[in-house]
């Protein structure tokens, strides 16, 4: 019988692989630049996929809702891909930045597992409000993934329109947040706003969260009314600015 010799070393090395997130060490700016930026749009079409679900997740009336894991990708992928033009399922063969392939594709197992976690609640029939909603998605998925990878990823929004104390804006996001509010003030594609900060050792990307009126059924109006969360309604009107999400890479 044939036997298979096992080196120590090697096999600790590849362990290692496995087991340590993909971002290492520092990355060049163009690289890291588009990096955050498709990790913004990817969380946030998460979120806009809940939202697009959300009247089949708040249905008191089903049980068994079909809203699973399976579909909340094959949506997903459909819509990351019209947005900018990449078929995650083909990752390894898209042209996007090496350090990319793996963070995005680690993103979209965290997503997955968010609407996997909700699966519980979500057919449960006779209540309404199950937890699920954009917010609460991309507050879940952004900290499993930033747990994993290190990359910094997160929901912010202005002071006066927070709810979620975890999502509050640092120094920096604050300023930027001030300057989202006028979309004319940033140039970049999709609205994304792109800085190299910290004497040149970080570069940090903000894509702006500009309310829609699917948004406004709990943040719109009458002001300081309960939303079906049982937060306050903030009175927002459709097109001004009700978060960002953040991300933060380092740099070589």
């Amino acid at each position: 019988m044939k036997r298979h010799r096992f080196f120590p070393l090697a096999g600790a090395m590849l362990f290692l692989v496995l087991l340590c997130p993909p971002l290492l060490h520092a990355e060049p700016r163009e690289e890291a630049s588009e990096t955050a930026r498709l990790l913004a749009i990817l969380l946030d079409t998460g979120r806009v996929t809940v939202a697009k679900n959300q009247d089949l997740i708040n249905d008191a009336s089903k049980a068994a809702k079909g809203f699973t894991a399976a579909v909340f990708e094959q949506q997903l992928t459909a819509e990351f891909q019209a947005r900018t033009g990449i078929a995650l399922s083909s990752l390894e063969q898209a042209a996007v930045p090496a350090m990319a392939k793996p963070l995005l594709a680690r993103l979209l197992e965290e997503s997955k597992k968010t609407i996997t976690s909700y699966q519980p609640v979500i057919n449960i029939p006779g209540i309404r409000y199950k937890g699920l909603i954009p917010a609460t998605f991309g507050t879940e998925t952004a900290s499993r993934f930033q747990n994993w990878s290190g990359v910094y990823l997160k929901q912010t929004a202005p002071a006066q329109l927070l709810r979620n104390q975890k999502n509050t804006a640092d120094e920096y996001e604050k300023a930027a947040l001030a300057r989202l509010a006028d979309p004319s003030s940033v140039s970049g594609p999709d609205g994304v706003l792109t800085e190299v900060t910290d004497n040149g050792t970080q570069v940090r990307v903000l894509l702006p969260l500009y309310y829609v009126p699917a948004c406004l059924a709990c943040h719109g109006e009458p002001k300081g009314e309960r939303d079906i969360s049982g937060y306050a309604r903030e009175g927002a009107k459709e097109g001004t600015l009700g978060g960002a999400i953040s991300v933060k890479i380092p740099l070589k």
